[in-house]
C-alpha cells in the first residue's frame, strides 16, 4: 500500500471530482479544481458504544461533550480555506450538501447547554436558518431526501439501549422547513448515519437485537422514505466487526463503501469496500478494506463468540467515507500524530493521499457541487388507518428450518418488543449490563399482540399494529414455539409487506406457482392471549400457575422443594420459582445471544426440561390446557421476569 503525506495543507495531485458538469471520462481522471466541505472538531471522547456522540444534556455522558468545531470549505485550485460557521463553545456535525450545491443541512450545538439542533445554510455560509428546535433532544444525521423533505436521526422518542443507560435515536422526516416532523423508523435501538441509494431508498446504519448479544447486532438496512419496507443489508449475523456503519453507496457501481468498527468504540474503524450481491454477512461480500490486514478480522456466522471489539486494534482507524465514483474516495483517516483526523483520497490502486489537516481533527469531507437526484419513490403509508399487513409466502422456505415437517406449523405469533424508558445505576451482569435487572440473561420485556393461522402451504397473511417494533414465531399444534426471530421488524399504517419464508435465502424469490391459500381470502386478525395485549410479567402470568399445580410440595422446608423449589417468595433481584428454574437447570433458552440464527425447535418449550417434565406426567400432575400454555409460552418468550424497565 503506497501512501503519499506532503507537509503543505493540499496535494497539488488531486482528485476525481464526480460533479454533475464532469462527463464520465472527466470523472474518472484526476483534477485540480472544485471545492471539498468539511468539518473541523475534536474527536467524540469514547463512550459505551459507537452510537454515543450526542453527549445529550440530562444524560448519563452528558459530561463527555467537548466543544470547539467549525464548518469550512478549501479550494482545491488554490488551496484557500474558509470557514463557513463557527462554533467556539460546540459542534458543528453531520453536513449534508443538497442536489444542487447550492445550500447544506446539519446538525449544530452551541456549547454544553444547548442540545443538537437542525440548520441549513446557503453553501457561501449566508443566511443561517434554523430547523428543528425541540428542547432536550437530539437531532442529528440529517439528509436531503430527492423530493427535498429532509431524513434525520433524532432521539424524539425517548428510549435508552437494553444493554446499558444510554440515549438512542430513530430515523425521522420532515418537510424543508422544519414542519411535519414525524417518525419512520420504530427500533428499539439506533437509527442513523443515512444516506441514499441511487433508486431512492434510505441505507442507515441500525444497532437492534431481540433475544440476542448486544456486541454484534449493528449493520446495515434499507427503508422507503416513507418508513416502509425496512429491511437487512449487510452483517445482521457477522460476529465481526462489531459495527458496520456510515455506508454510501459507490456511484457507477453496485457496491458500497462504509467503515467496519468495534461495538464499544468511536465511530471509526477501517474503510471497507462490499458487493452485496454476493451475500449478506460475514467475508463473502467484502471485495477489500483498508488497511489490508483488517479483512482477517471479519468473522463468518457461527464461527466465533464475543467478536465484536476486534477492530479496536485496527491501525490507522478511518471514518466518514465518501465516494466520488468507482476508484477514488474521500475519507477522515488518522494522520499519525495521535488521534489527529485528516482529509484523505484513497484510491482503489492502494494509494492514500493526505488532501488537509488542522487542529483538533477533520471529519466529514465530501463535494460541494450539484449532484444527481434520485427518483421519488411514493408513499405507501397512511396516517388513518393503525394497521399495516404482512404478508409470508411459506414459512418453510428458509435456512434454519431443517427437521420442520410441512403442515406441522399451525400459528404464527406476533410478538412486541417494547422500548426501554428508564435506567438504574445498579445493574444485573447476567449478560453485559442489564440495569435494571430484567431477565436472568436477556435484555427484553414482551407484548404478546396475539396469533394468526398458517395455512397449510405455508402462507400467511395478517395485520398488526402500525408503528411497534414486532417479531414473529411459528408455533406447532400445541402452541409451542418452532422457530423464532430474534430481530424486529415494523410495519406503516396502511402499508402491505411481506417476505420469501421465514429466515428464507435473500437472494432468492419464491416459485411463481399458485397463488398462496392466505391471498385468497381477507387479513388474518390478531387473536388475544389471554385477554388484550400487554406486557408480559412472571409474576402475573407465571407464577400463579406453579402456586396452583406445584407449591404443595415444591415449598420452603419439603423434601420436593429442596429439589425444585417454586415458591412465590422474593429475592433482591428475582423470586424463588423463577431463580432455581435457571440455577437448577430446567430453563433451555437463547437468552441473550448468540448472534447466529439457532436451529428449529432447538431453545423454548420444546427443549426446556420443565416441559418435558411436566409432559411425561410428573407425580401425577395434570396441568390445564391454559396452564400448560403459560408456562410454554413463557419459555418460548425467552424466560422473561419483568413487564417493564421501570
Amino acid at each position: 500500500m503506497y501512501k503519499h503525506q506532503i507537509s503543505c495543507s493540499i496535494c497539488p495531485l488531486v482528485l476525481c471530482l464526480a460533479t454533475a458538469s464532469l462527463s464520465p471520462v472527466e470523472a474518472g481522471t484526476p483534477l485540480t479544481r472544485g471545492t471539498l466541505l468539511f468539518v473541523v472538531r475534536p474527536q467524540y471522547r469514547p463512550d459505551h458504544h459507537n452510537t454515543e456522540t450526542m453527549f445529550q444534556t440530562g444524560e448519563i455522558n452528558t459530561g463527555s461533550f467537548v466543544g470547539g468545531g467549525a464548518l469550512k470549505t478549501i479550494d482545491l485550485a488554490t488551496g484557500a480555506v474558509k470557514t463557513l460557521l463557527a462554533v467556539p463553545e460546540g459542534i458543528v456535525r453531520d453536513p449534508e450538501v443538497h442536489f444542487s450545491g447550492k445550500t447544506i443541512v446539519f446538525s449544530m450545538r452551541r456549547n454544553l447547554r444547548d442540545d443538537y439542533h437542525l440548520y441549513e445554510m446557503k453553501a457561501d455560509g449566508s443566511a443561517l436558518k434554523q430547523l428543528t428546535f425541540a428542547p432536550g433532544v437530539s437531532d442529528i444525521d440529517p439528509l436531503y431526501l430527492p423530493d427535498d423533505t429532509i431524513l434525520f436521526s433524532s432521539t424524539r422518542e425517548p428510549k435508552y439501549c437494553m444493554c446499558n443507560r444510554h440515549i438512542m435515536a430513530n430515523l425521522f422526516r420532515m418537510e424543508a422547513d422544519g414542519s411535519n416532523v414525524h417518525q419512520i423508523g420504530k427500533n428499539t435501538l439506533f437509527e442513523g448515519h443515512a444516506s441514499l441509494l441511487p433508486d431512492g431508498r434510505i441505507l442507515y446504519d441500525r444497532w437492534e437485537y431481540v433475544d440476542r448479544n448486544f456486541g454484534d447486532a449493528q449493520g446495515l438496512w434499507v427503508c422507503n422514505p416513507d418508513g416502509t419496507n425496512h429491511g437487512v443489508c449487510y452483517g445482521n449475523n457477522t460476529p465481526s466487526p462489531g459495527a458496520v456503519i456510515d455506508a454510501r453507496p459507490i456511484p457507477g457501481s453496485q457496491r458500497i463503501l462504509c467503515i467496519f468498527g468495534s461495538c464499544h468504540d468511536r465511530p471509526w474503524g477501517a474503510l471497507a469496500m462490499l458487493d452485496l450481491r454476493r451475500g449478506f454477512d460475514g467475508r463473502s461480500p467484502v471485495l477489500r478494506t483498508w488497511p489490508p490486514q483488517a479483512m482477517d478480522l471479519v468473522r463468518n456466522p457461527g464461527t466465533v463468540n464475543d467478536a465484536w471489539d476486534t477492530y479496536l486494534g485496527v491501525t490507522p482507524k478511518y471514518e466518514d467515507p465518501y465516494p466520488l465514483n468507482d476508484q477514488y474516495f474521500l475519507c477522515s483517516r488518522m494522520t499519525g500524530k495521535g488521534e489527529q483526523m485528516g482529509i484523505y483520497l484513497v484510491d482503489t490502486s492502494g494509494n492514500e493521499t493526505l488532501l488537509h489537516v488542522e487542529d483538533p481533527g477533520c471529519y466529514d469531507p465530501m463535494l460541494l457541487a450539484p449532484r444527481e437526484r434520485p427518483p421519488i419513490i411514493p408513499s405507501r403509508r397512511d396516517y388513518h388507518t393503525a394497521v399495516g399487513y404482512f404478508y409470508v409466502h411459506d414459512v418453510y422456505l428458509g435456512t434454519h428450518v431443517r427437521g420442520v415437517h410441512r403442515g406441522s406449523v399451525r400459528w404464527l405469533r406476533v410478538i412486541e418488543s417494547p422500548e426501554k424508558r428508564f435506567w438504574t445505576y445498579p445493574a444485573w451482569m447476567g449478560q453485559g449490563t442489564i440495569a435494571p435487572a430484567m431477565n436472568w440473561h436477556d435484555f427484553n420485556n414482551k407484548r404478546i399482540l396475539g396469533t394468526v393461522p398458517v395455512e397449510p402451504d405455508g402462507s400467511a397473511y395478517f395485520g398488526v399494529p402500525a408503528d411497534k417494533f414486532v417479531y414473529f414465531q411459528l408455533l406447532d399444534q400445541n402452541g409451542m414455539m418452532v422457530q423464532s426471530m430474534r430481530s424486529g421488524t415494523m410495519v406503516q399504517s396502511g402499508e402491505r409487506t411481506g417476505c420469501v419464508g421465514c429466515h428464507e435465502y435473500r437472494q432468492t424469490t419464491p416459485r411463481n406457482t399458485r397463488t398462496p391459500r392466505a391471498l385468497k381470502r381477507s387479513p388474518s386478525k390478531l387473536t388475544p392471549w389471554y385477554g388484550d395485549p400487554r406486557l408480559f410479567s412472571y409474576m402475573a402470568e407465571v407464577q400463579p400457575v406453579f402456586d396452583k399445580h406445584c407449591v404443595s410440595c415444591h415449598d420452603y422446608g419439603k423434601d420436593a422443594g429442596a429439589k425444585l423449589n417454586l415458591s412465590a417468595d422474593r429475592n433482591p433481584a428475582f423470586n424463588t420459582s423463577y431463580s432455581e428454574l435457571w440455577r437448577k437447570g430446567f430453563v433451555k433458552v437463547v437468552g441473550a445471544g448468540p448472534a447466529e440464527i439457532q436451529p428449529a425447535y432447538s431453545w423454548g418449550s420444546h427443549a426446556s426440561r420443565l416441559i418435558q417434565v411436566l409432559r411425561a406426567g410428573h407425580q401425577g400432575v395434570r396441568l390445564d390446557g391454559e396452564s400448560s400454555d403459560r408456562l410454554v409460552t413463557w419459555l418460548d418468550l425467552n424466560a422473561p421476569y419483568y413487564p417493564t424497565y421501570a
